[in-house]
């Protein structure tokens, strides 16, 4: 039986990328690049890309004026889902129109042009699947595309990378309904298949790199379809959602349902509705 394992590494020399850019032409070109100078790189079936969201935007021209960065932030809100203030001004966790809950709806200044912001892009699934297509046609292989952005989690410190657009890859694995390696039954296990593969590329990617684009190889069992559901269907429905708020909002929440519930009473005590009309 063979061990399990899997590969990951970076793509070099990917340009700076500019709006209206075609990603597809220049991610290939730095793959086809790559794999002259090592043969072993050169994309084969079944193999991963993942692309970190900044290159995507750039190239759908998603950049804003820092001086209309908080205007974005506010187009790109849906609710504030906590805020806090702070000596520099106020952090806001915000739930995006992607369904994202990320600090100032994901939009940000990191590796960009002085003066200018970027958001996320409109619609990262699509721009997975166009990605996908035109990448699987250049190089005529079966591969999956995953776009990354990163983000913090409730109760752990720092930041890590999560899929926000997945095409041609399965994003979970629904364990629920087998058993495990004790045979006992599996009831909420689902693997965020498409986090797990965003958090692995990072590592070779890193932040301050200038390598936006990594490949795992080993992971072919993942490689889908181009018209399986995306990262979209990662995020938790309302109704599952425990955590809807931060601990102030809803405390806030519940005082103010509180207060109203009591005031309903007050007013429908017949002693107090006597005395009015005194």
């Amino acid at each position: 039986m063979a061990i399990p394992r899997y590969s990951v590494w970076g793509i070099e020399g990917i340009p700076e990328i500019n709006a209206g850019d075609d990603l597809v032409e220049l991610i290939g070109s730095a793959l086809h690049r790559q794999a002259l100078l090592e043969p072993s790189d050169g994309i084969a079936d079944g193999d991963i890309l993942v692309v970190t969201s900044k290159i995507v935007s750039k190239a759908e021209g998603r950049q804003v004026p820092v001086a209309d960065r908080e205007r974005a932030i506010a187009e790109d809100t849906v609710r504030v889902v906590a805020e806090r203030v702070h000596p520099g001004g106020v952090t806001q966790i915000v739930e995006t129109r992607h369904g994202l809950i990320m600090a100032a709806a994901g939009i940000d200044t990191s590796n960009v042009p002085d003066g200018i912001a970027l958001r996320l892009p409109e619609d990262p699934d699509a721009s997975a699947r166009q990605l996908c297509a035109g990448l699987r046609e250049r190089f005529g292989v079966r591969l999956g595309i995953v776009i990354t952005d990163t983000l913090g989690r409730p109760w752990r410190v720092g930041q890590t990378d999560v899929a926000i657009g997945a095409a041609g890859i399965m994003v979970t694995d629904d364990l629920r309904g087998g058993v495990d390696a004790n045979g006992r039954p599996l009831q909420v296990t689902i693997t965020v298949l498409a986090d797990e593969l965003a958090g692995a590329a990072d590592l070779v990617k890193g932040k301050a790199t200038n390598i936006p684009v990594a490949v795992v190889r080993g992971l072919g069992r993942l490689v889908t379809d181009i018209a399986v559901p995306g990262a979209r269907t990662l995020v938790r429905s309302v109704d599952d959602d425990m955590f809807r708020f931060g601990s102030a909002e809803a405390y806030r929440l519940g005082y103010d349902a509180a207060l109203a519930e009591q005031r309903s009473a007050g007013s429908a005590q017949p002693g107090r509705q006597k005395q009015r009309q005194d």
